[in-house]
């Protein structure tokens, strides 16, 4: 069992060494799972004086105020033999043999946390003592409570202790150990009564009375010993520690404790606790206690472990690997994040992700709805055909058929369907834009890096602006090559006019009658359509060549192109990543490195 105990100490000491004291909010705690053992105590108390009964030695700094103004997290361990030996984590090289020395390390340690401005702080000192005189134990010394503030400190002090006590001592793995003493009224114990607002039922709590020897005369600590005074779970223990008399006479520890237990078994008042009073008997106490509550909490702490290191594997997956330091490194990183969002964009346009499918609607329904729009058989109608076939004649009339007529009716119809299909490469312009922007949000990365974000972004926009003046050139010139070149096929196959031409004797503007006129725009309509029809086909092709092959092969060429050219320093200003991610993804990783440690090292102990 002495293990476990060993084991919580470890995980504490790493606990504090990557910043987990359970007061960061923002980050999981694991501090806050482990039991612990809290002692707490007003000023005066006889605090400092139980726990050099408990460990056997003078190391604790003495004086008038608050003294105790940090944490100090002591932990013992029992050695078979050797001298005894103090270590601080914050010198892990460096063993004290001197506990004077010690206690002169813990205030110095304490003013460089503080000043020596008289503040207190939460961040706690680590100590461990190692003794053939000790038990296997781990205690939290707190500050001392106190009721008014001492020159130098802030009217606060009072609450800020109180506070810094409360929070440790209303978690549910809280063990309290509450100094009271017998020479006050217990109703007026501050530990009692700090103790009673967050354990009402006495459950984890242990109370200690000191300077029972020091009761006024025909006065005596019975009934609260007996539990009957006020009743915790667990029995009241009652200590006797040294006088300042004999602190000033540096009375030896193992003496002072032969005497307090000859005090219990002598007394007449006490006699019959005495097996259950004394320092000694505190200590051996707490450490099985510590052991037993150690032992039934590992099932839990091994599922919050579990789980807590899923959490931080997730948000660290999700703020992404940090900046590289090199050149080749940086430029690594950036063109992966690009790939990155190039494959996003891919996926969108090829229907893994939606948006592609707007293309297809501007062609299905956008394309064809614009062209049924045009309405060519309003603009053959008989008064323009009859202008259009006159004005091509000129001063002398056609001879068999009105070609030229009907070049210029079959030119100026066509012409407007480039308004059709300039809409169809703008349309498709827009929705690949549109996808652009989605892809860049929906790339993970990108969002650590805002200027690379706008960088991409830009360059992306300007290849398919590019994109679409070439198609709108590509498409355009289809259009245009139908006018261009007639498919006379069409015409020879249409049935011969039984009247040639116009009648010679009527004037120029009516040498034409209705029926020839409305054939002439009934043929070109024909032919229209049949052009119309034909580019509906190629105008898809068209745009989805120049526009979505060309985005889907090379996006990104010209940015990467560019990329090459720059040095360390402009690749480090694309990589411009918030101050604040970076160092939650930091704070994160130590976090994750103490919740595997801590799983490897139960693991090991619960295995063996």
């Amino acid at each position: 069992m002495e293990t476990l105990i060993s084991l919580v100490n470890k995980i504490q000491r790493a606990c504090t060494a990557l910043g987990d004291h359970g007061e960061d909010n923002a980050l999981p705690t694991l501090w806050e799972s482990l039991p612990s053992i809290a002692v707490v105590g007003g000023q005066s108390s006889g605090k400092s004086s139980v726990l050099e009964s408990i460990v056997g030695k003078d190391f604790l700094p003495r004086g008038a105020g608050i003294v105790t103004r940090r944490p100090l997290v002591l932990q013992l361990h029992k050695i078979d033999e050797g001298r005894e030996y103090a270590e601080f984590m914050h010198l892990p090289r460096k063993k004290f043999t001197d506990f004077a020395a010690v206690r002169k390390e813990i205030a110095d340690e304490t003013d460089r946390e503080t000043g020596r401005s008289k503040q207190i702080s939460s961040v706690p000192i680590h100590l461990s003592i190692f003794s053939p005189n000790v038990v296997n134990l781990t205690l939290v010394d707190l500050p001392g409570l106190t009721k008014v503030a001492v020159e130098g400190q802030p009217e606060s002090i009072v609450h800020d202790i109180e506070n810094m006590v409360r929070s440790f001592i209303e978690k549910p793995n809280c063990i309290i150990l509450a100094i009271s003493p017998a020479n006050q009224d217990l109703a007026t114990s501050d530990a009692i009564k700090i103790s009673r607002e967050v354990d009402p039922r006495g459950e984890r709590t242990f109370g200690v009375l000191t300077k029972i020897d020091l009761m006024d005369k025909g006065t005596d600590a019975v009934d609260i010993l007996e539990g009957k005074s006020y009743k915790l779970q667990f029995p009241w223990i009652g200590v006797v520690n040294r006088s300042q008399a004999d602190i000033n006479k540096s009375v030896d520890m193992i003496a002072a404790r032969r005497r307090e237990r000859e005090y219990f078994q002598n007394s007449p008042e006490y006699g019959h606790l005495a097996s259950r009073m004394g320092s000694e008997h505190l200590g051996k106490l707490l450490s099985k206690h510590l052991e037993q509550v150690i032992k039934s909490r590992i099932p839990g702490l091994q599922s919050l472990i579990s789980k807590t290191i899923n959490e931080l594997e997730t948000e660290l997956s999700r703020l992404g690997r940090p900046v590289a330091t090199d050149a080749g490194g940086k430029l690594y990183m950036i063109m992966e994040i690009c790939r990155s969002f190039d494959q996003i964009f891919k996926e969108h346009l090829d229907g893994t992700r939606s948006g592609g499918d707007k293309i297809y609607n501007v062609f299905d329904n956008q394309l064809p709805s614009a062209l049924k729009r045009l309405q060519f058989d309003k603009h053959l109608s008989m008064d323009n055909v009859r202008k259009l076939i006159t004005e091509a004649d000129g001063y002398q009339p056609h001879l068999i058929a009105p070609e030229q007529g009907y070049r210029r009716l079959i030119e100026s119809t066509l012409v407007t369907i480039r308004g059709p299909a300039e809409s169809a490469v703008d349309a498709v312009h827009a929705i690949l834009k549109d996808l652009v922007h989605k892809s860049i949000s929906e790339t993970m990365e990108l969002k650590q890096y805002p200027t690379l974000r706008v960088e991409v972004s830009a360059a992306a926009v300007d290849s398919l602006d590019r994109m679409k003046e070439e198609s709108k050139k590509a498409t355009l010139q289809l259009v245009d090559m139908e006018s261009s070149y007639l498919t006379v096929e069409f015409f020879r196959k249409l049935p011969q006019d039984a009247e040639k031409g116009g009648n010679p004797t009527h004037s120029i503007f009516d040498r034409y009658n209705d029926s020839y006129l409305r054939r002439i725009g009934s043929n070109v309509l024909a032919y229209v359509n049949m052009v119309c029809a034909s580019l509906r086909n190629s105008i898809p092709k068209s745009v989805v060549y120049c526009q979505v092959r060309e985005a889907k092969r090379s996006l990104l060429d010209y940015f990467f192109a560019e990329l090459g050219k720059k040095e360390t320093r402009q690749l480090s200003s694309l990589l411009d990543e918030d101050p604040a991610v970076m160092q939650r993804r930091t704070s994160l990783g130590k976090r994750l490195e103490l919740y595997r440690s801590a799983q490897a090292d139960i693991d090991a102990v619960t295995w063996g």
